[in-house]
């Protein structure tokens, strides 16, 4: 095991299952026999504002907060909140992003327009980009509530830990009445 670490940050709105994703994949790095340490920042998660979770992984670590351009992969559930973070990752980093879009209070009352070609200005940016459409595969999984397992398979892809840890990690975390969809969903996200 080397000393480095790897930062992954998770980000979207409140209700998407940013903080479920970010504990399942707490959960496969630890099966796997890393350190990890995790943070959240709820921005009034519960009526939709930002939510951003850091995931620091590694022999050992020492802080749970990925230090700004320090981020090696993007984890985004929203296509806004993807793009609003591409800040927080370090030239040549990864970008898995939900291509949903979800407007904020200041585009709905007027003030603001929602940005256009947000995917191409990611692209453009960040070559290793991934763009899902996690809510059309999590319906075909069985519940569209799972675009977070969709996408947590997807970014599973560029991380190497073995699959039964992501297993025992999904059936530790995820509640039993929605683990076969969730992993139905996650092997979606694996395919791509």
């Amino acid at each position: 095991m080397s000393d480095t670490i790897t930062n992954i940050l998770l980000v979207g709105v409140g209700g998407q299952g940013i903080l479920l994703a970010s504990e399942i994949l707490s959960e496969a790095f630890m099966q796997a026999g890393f350190d990890v340490k995790k943070s959240e920042i709820h921005g009034m998660s519960q009526r939709g504002g930002s939510v951003v979770s850091h995931v620091r992984f590694g022999r050992e670590v020492h802080s749970p907060i990925v230090p700004e351009g320090e981020g090696d992969i993007l984890f985004g559930f929203e296509i806004l909140e993807t793009y609003r973070s591409l800040p927080l990752l370090k030239k040549g980093g990864t970008v898995v992003a939900n291509d949903l879009c979800i407007q904020p209070p200041s585009v709905l009352l007027g003030q603001e327009a929602y940005p256009d070609n947000l995917a191409g200005k990611i692209a453009a940016l960040f070559p290793d980009f991934l763009l899902v459409d996690g809510q059309k595969m999590a319906a075909e999984a069985g519940n569209v509530r799972a675009a977070n397992t969709v996408l947590l398979g997807a970014v599973s892809k560029r991380l190497d830990i073995a699959d039964e840890c992501w297993m025992k990690a999904l059936e530790k975390m995820v509640p039993p009445r929605a683990l076969q969809v969730n992993l139905a969903a996650f092997q979606r996200g694996r395919s791509l």
